[in-house]
């Protein structure tokens, strides 16, 4: 019996799956910014704590929602858009295990390498105190966080993206107001300072992970989950981790990329860097919708890809990244043609809305690319083809930082010459990861089926399996 995202309508079961997510994407960015208020009113050396440690916070986060969280996904979809609903089950642990396995590994380098990151990033005295007691807290309880977006990342897979969803907002919900009493107080009681956020991230997602895992053991996605008597196997790791190594080094090169660039830009002074500071501000507003329709296009590309639908894969991608591109795009030129204004939202420093609006000029029209780049590698963590994505985010670093060197020390176009770099990476994001999938469409890995088997007929034949799958 086929699966229901087989049959029915792409943009309104893209519509199912992308909402739930996009709005738990806001509403932690909500809450980033009111966390970011919390750690200010425990005054300056703890909110330049809190900076030291966002990055080495950020990039967990990244592997575990969208990186080895992408690869869970995609795989959990493949699997039961193939019938393979023994597989299926099985994912649920293996998932789990590699879960722990990363939680264990960021503890370990938060108690052991963390610190000297820290101190190499500037941070000494108070400050470096700061940053270690949010990030002992933080880190020790890792697993909450891998299980959470894990479990998430399961259901999802599975075509139910409105369970975690619930859940995952009413925790972003009650994270703030509990941040706010751990760490500030409340009466007679002090608070914990630093400690508090970091036990109401590890709280909330602890129970949001629970509430999951009761859903994912309640038959949720038609099945129960098998644990004992499973044997782990290479196979159902690879599925993952073949995905989610690539997707997890395409968010590295995405940070690695805004580090460097921030370099560049501060070379030119403060008013620059705040300058770009409020216009790279748009673009992380915008990308919660790119990121809610991307992983409701990992699940129904991988939906089909696991049934060799292979058209239905490539029409789902197309649309979804299409939706995107409009709608940033939209954003982005809207934004281009009324620079000052943003910029004005923020400050009224001349220098500071002048670099706003060489920003935001610059490179607010393409967004549609950007967009149209973001959910494709999405769409290709279902299809499991990520050398796409691989290649397209190594270009874009290197456009983005070494051009946006060239252009300002052998072309001499100053600010503007970073502006035009950025502008031109996601140009080259864009186009890497959607011409090839334009000009060859994805389809069975005949070649190394037929050479495998020995048969000339490999297109109902799974990319991985030599035997063709049960609907």
């Amino acid at each position: 019996m086929s699966h229901p995202l087989l049959t029915a309508p792409i943009g309104r079961s893209l519509f199912r799956l992308a909402a739930p997510t996009t709005a738990v994407m806001v509403a932690q960015t909500f809450v980033a910014m009111a966390e970011t208020f919390i750690f200010g009113r425990l005054g300056t050396e703890a909110l330049a704590g809190f900076a030291l440690v966002f990055p080495f916070m950020m990039m967990m986060t990244m592997m575990a929602a969208g990186g080895m969280g992408g690869g869970v996904a995609a795989a959990m979809a493949r699997a039961v858009g193939g019938g393979r609903t023994e597989d299926a089950r099985a994912l649920v642990l293996h998932a789990l295990v590699l879960g722990l396995g990363l939680a264990l590994l960021f503890t370990l380098l938060a108690w052991t390498a963390a610190p000297a990151l820290y101190r190499s990033l500037g941070g000494t005295g108070a400050v470096l105190g700061h940053a270690l007691t949010y990030s002992h807290v933080l880190f020790t309880g890792a697993l909450a966080i891998w299980a959470n977006f894990f479990l998430s990342a399961l259901l999802r897979g599975g075509g139910d993206a409105a369970t975690p969803g619930r859940y995952m907002l009413f925790s972003s919900l009650a994270q703030v107001p509990l941040s706010y009493v751990l760490a500030l107080g409340i009466g007679d009681w002090p608070g914990l300072g630093m400690a508090g956020p970091a036990l109401s991230s590890l709280a909330t997602s602890a129970v949001s992970a629970l509430l999951q895992a009761r859903a994912l053991w309640r038959g949720k996605l038609g099945f129960v989950p098998a644990v004992r008597g499973v044997a782990l196997r290479g196979r159902l790791f690879w599925d993952i981790l073949r995905v989610g190594l690539i997707a997890s080094f395409s968010a590295f090169t995405a940070n690695l990329t805004a580090i460097l660039v921030t370099g560049l830009v501060g070379g030119f002074g403060v008013a620059a860097l705040a300058g770009y500071g409020i216009g790279v501000r748009l673009e992380f507003m915008l990308v919660p919708l790119a990121f809610g329709i991307g992983s409701g296009l990992t699940t129904l590309v991988g939906v089909a890809a696991g049934a060799h639908d292979w058209k239905r894969a490539v029409h789902a991608a197309w649309i979804g990244s299409l939706t995107a591109a409009a709608a940033l795009g939209a954003c982005g030129w809207i934004l281009a043609f009324v620079p000052e204004g943003w910029a004005r939202l923020f400050t009224d420093d001349p220098q500071v809305v002048a670099a706003t609006v060489a920003y935001i000029t610059r490179v607010a029209p393409f967004y549609c690319l950007f967009g149209l780049g973001m959910t494709l590698s999405f769409a290709s963590q279902g299809a499991g083809r990520m050398t796409p994505p691989f290649v397209a985010g190594v270009a874009r670093l290197l456009v983005a930082t070494v051009g946006g060197w060239f252009a300002v020390e052998i072309m001499g176009w100053g600010l503007a010459g970073v502006f035009i770099a950025i502008a031109a990476g996601m140009i080259v994001f864009g186009g890497l990861i959607a011409g090839p999938l334009f000009v060859v469409p994805w389809g069975p890995r005949r070649a190394r089926v037929a050479a495998a088997t020995g048969a000339g007929d490999a297109a109902a034949l799974d990319d991985r399996n030599l035997e063709p799958q049960p609907r």
